[in-house]
């Protein structure tokens, strides 16, 4: 089992979610939300409008997103789905717990005394140089203010 950290299209109420509903893809259990430790660029870009956090930590702003435990099937499965690591890169992350409603097991269930877990999650170091000027984000919406609605991958 490993714990993602989800910040953009496969959030609860976003368009990309059903993915990690589907069984068939393996398995991913909500355990909490979260935001990194460090500050990342979110940004929105591309043609289609996807969110992109640039593995450039302490600059932007920290991000906010959910956090999951998956097994090895759908690690595998969420690789493929984003293009890693092509598109994007599996890169560890601290995240600070917000709400916390994993198992109250074991010490590797449970965030660190300090509130903060170790997860994966699916940033970007091959970006277009001007995405860096783009607005930061610290919470994605495909629906939000920024006014650039994401394009689902049917629609493409």
């Amino acid at each position: 089992m490993a714990r993602v950290f989800i910040y953009g299209t496969l959030k609860r109420g976003q368009p990309n979610h059903k993915v990690l509903l589907d069984g068939a893809n393996g398995r991913a259990a909500f355990q909490g939300r979260g935001r990194t430790v460090e500050p990342y660029p979110l940004v929105i870009a591309g043609e289609h409008n996807i969110p992109w956090l640039l593995n450039l930590p302490g600059q932007g702003r920290c991000v906010a997103g959910e956090i999951y435990v998956v097994d090895e099937q759908m690690l595998s499965f969420l690789d493929e789905f984003e293009g890693c690591p092509d598109m994007y890169q599996r890169t560890p992350v601290r995240v600070t717990v917000l709400e916390w409603e994993g198992r109250q097991g074991t010490p590797e269930e449970m965030p660190a005394t300090d509130g903060t877990l170790q997860c994966f999650v699916y940033s970007t170091a091959s970006y277009a140089p001007e995405w860096v000027r783009l607005p930061h984000h610290d919470n994605y919406d495909s629906r939000g203010e920024h006014g650039l609605p994401y394009n689902p991958r049917e629609n493409r």
